[in-house]
């Protein structure tokens, strides 16, 4: 399901048939599978089991929300690591 509340119909990937949207991870452009969730696109930045935030389009997203948030093209995902120091 996209964020709209579509299922990607009107000619949009639904993830089935392949192919690929752009988006952009920590400034930088990057292609993902379409239908990529943002809990799998996490993992591909960081294997940190916890203090990891994640925004979508300068809107942060819980973490029990990043597997039911799949990614459209031109989304501008955040990708945060807390780290302690002093």
């Amino acid at each position: 399901m996209r964020r709209d509340g579509t299922n990607g119909a009107n000619g949009a990937t639904d993830g089935r048939g392949g192919g690929t949207v752009r988006v952009s991870v920590n400034g930088r452009p990057r292609e993902v599978a379409a239908a990529t969730t943002l809990d799998a696109l996490v993992a591909t930045v960081t294997t940190a089991p916890s203090g990891v935030a994640a925004a979508v389009n300068e809107t942060v997203v819980p973490r029990g929300g990043w597997p039911g948030t799949a990614l459209e093209e031109g989304d501008r995902v955040e990708v945060l690591t807390a780290v302690q120091g002093g």
